[in-house]
């Protein structure tokens, strides 16, 4: 008996680039994948009450200063991507899973 073949998530990236927006797809992508290191540090600054510019510039390489639109933005994206993806836990079960 065959063993059903399960997808195996490779080691992401610790700091990867980023877009400037995250995925909005309604299922886990392979971009998602390669920044699941991004997504949890921003909950992890969320969290702990960090200043959004100061997470902005070190996690997603944006500087708020020069960029004060586009980082607020990819900020909250990036953000709202990381809380949707761990919400019922799609990071652990993965695309297509219910």
């Amino acid at each position: 008996m065959s063993r059903p073949a399960h997808k195996v998530m490779q080691t992401p990236p610790l700091d990867p680039n980023v877009a400037d927006s995250a995925p909005e797809d309604p299922a886990l992508t392979s971009y998602d994948e390669q920044h699941v290191v991004t997504y949890m540090r921003l909950l992890q600054a969320e969290s702990e009450g960090a200043d959004w510019r100061e997470v902005t510039r070190i996690v997603l390489h944006i500087d708020p200063e020069r960029e004060p639109d586009r980082a607020r933005s990819a900020y909250r994206s990036y953000l709202a991507r990381a809380k949707w993806l761990t919400e019922e836990g799609r990071f652990f079960r993965g695309a297509g899973s219910n």
